[in-house]
């Protein structure tokens, strides 16, 4: 009998029969929204889920970098933390200082916890401040930590006719860029705008590597770099550079005769502008995730990735690499996040204008 002959009598057994069916109707619906919560996958604990897996870090800088060093040796500990101990792989993705690693994690990359990326910590800040290419919401990307936290500096050959920071006002100085967002582009385009520094930006390169080789060939004379990542290149081990200025919110006591250009600000705006700008640093160097990420499965990578930091082993071998260990928490990175999301509009809009971006 079909159910159009059903609703249309009122014999018992016919009003059985379809309330029979309401019945297997909702069970069934229940069933189905169910199924996808039981499926074997989500029923998986995290050990479960990884054995046997490889989990792939996007890292959003090119080969023989400090980022790369970093990268390669948070991998190699993180293997024995994670659950289920699945292989840690870093493949190197350089686009835009980390941009690209950022849009594909948020887009396609998939959300089961398999595929991590490593970014450049002003990445996260480009869609507040106005920049080209972004495809994500900063305030849903799923934090991880930071294995270290370092000031940017900026930095000249030391036969450049830029000789200090006082220099940058009256002489021209060509710096490489990577993207935008990276530490290399972004900070001589902000201080340009927002000081009027002269610095002559020269984009296109694959990382910082490069652009520290290009310095040696004297086709840019400076760059713009945490001082870690510039500290390793020939020319700063050989005493060939300058540091002229530091671009953070407190000195750092290891280039402490480097002047701080946030006492450069003529106004409060122009200083309130620097301290939202300069707010990346406390992002360390941001290993994340994708949105979407089982709740369980992000848990025991942040567990992991926090236990990693403190292994003695890893502590071992970051100070043979001359690594500085600065770790900084899931928790801390979501919070400098948020808080500079919630900057009022106007200090926002004068950061963009400084950025050369318009507002």
């Amino acid at each position: 009998m079909n159910s159009a002959v059903i609703t249309r009598t009122s014999h018992p057994t016919a009003r059985a029969s379809k309330a029979w069916l309401r019945g297997f109707a909702c069970v069934s619906w229940i069933s189905a929204a169910l199924a996808p919560l039981t499926s074997p996958a989500l029923a998986q604990t995290p050990a479960e889920f990884f054995r046997g897996k490889t989990v792939s870090l996007l890292v959003g800088f090119g080969p023989g970098g400090e980022d790369d060093l970093w990268a390669r040796t948070v991998s190699r500990h993180l293997i024995t933390h994670i659950p289920g101990n699945p292989n840690v792989v870093p493949v190197h993705t350089p686009g835009s200082g980390g941009l690209l690693v950022a849009n594909r994690l948020y887009n396609t990359a998939a959300k089961d916890g398999t595929v991590l990326g490593m970014i450049n910590r002003g990445i996260v800040f480009e869609p507040l401040l106005g920049g080209q290419g972004t495809q994500f919401d900063a305030l849903k990307i799923n934090y991880i930590g930071s294995p270290g936290r370092d000031t940017t500096v900026c930095a000249a050959r030391k036969d450049a006719a830029v000789q200090s920071m006082q220099d940058l006002y009256s002489k021209e100085l060509a710096v490489g860029g990577t993207g935008s967002g990276a530490d290399t582009a972004i900070y001589p385009e902000f201080l340009s705008a927002l000081l009027g520094m002269k610095f002559k930006l020269v984009k296109g390169y694959q990382g910082s590597h490069e652009i520290q080789l290009a310095m040696e060939r004297n086709e840019v004379q400076g760059i713009c770099l945490a001082y870690d990542s510039l500290s390793r290149g020939n020319l700063a081990r050989t005493g060939g550079i300058n540091v002229l200025l530091q671009a953070a919110l407190a000195p750092d006591p290891r280039v402490k005769d480097a002047p701080m250009v946030i006492d450069a600000a003529r106004s409060p705006e122009e200083r309130k502008a620097l301290e939202l700008f300069f707010a990346r640093a406390a992002m360390g160097r941001p290993f994340v995730a994708p949105p979407g990420v089982p709740a369980e499965r992000l848990t025991a990578l942040r567990t992991a990735f926090d236990a990693a930091l403190a292994d003695p082993a890893f502590l071992e071998d970051a100070r043979k690499q001359n690594l500085n260990v600065v770790p900084v928490t899931a928790r801390e990175m979501a919070e400098v996040v948020a808080n500079a999301y919630k900057t009022p509009r106007e200090v926002v809009q004068r950061t963009i204008r400084a950025l050369g971006r318009g507002g």
